[in-house]
């Protein structure tokens, strides 16, 4: 059940942040401001990582999880730093 739960969760935030990559590059193809790009890189290195951690968890039967927090974490905490960058260059 747990895992049922888990897979929901992760797929609509992966939903979830494909629509944000998909409106960051409108804007950026609309405005053509670095800062959108920025963005949509940030949103898709969050999105990389969980999906990758999911698939990654299932794979290998849920062992090594502290790996896959690794790689998760690593790939959240790069893209948050992605967006951070594109909200301070914001023109």
């Amino acid at each position: 059940m747990i895992e049922l739960l888990y897979t929901i969760s992760t797929l609509v935030f992966v939903v979830a942040g494909l629509t944000m990559v998909g409106m960051a590059m409108r804007a950026y193809v609309q405005t053509s401001r670095r800062a959108m790009l920025h963005l949509s890189v940030g949103f898709s290195l969050a999105v990389a990582g969980a999906a990758a951690t999911m698939i990654s968890a299932f794979v290998n039967d849920f062992t090594g999880v502290k790996s896959l927090l690794l790689v998760n974490s690593g790939l959240t905490t790069f893209g948050y730093l992605f967006v951070m960058y594109s909200l301070v260059t914001y023109e």
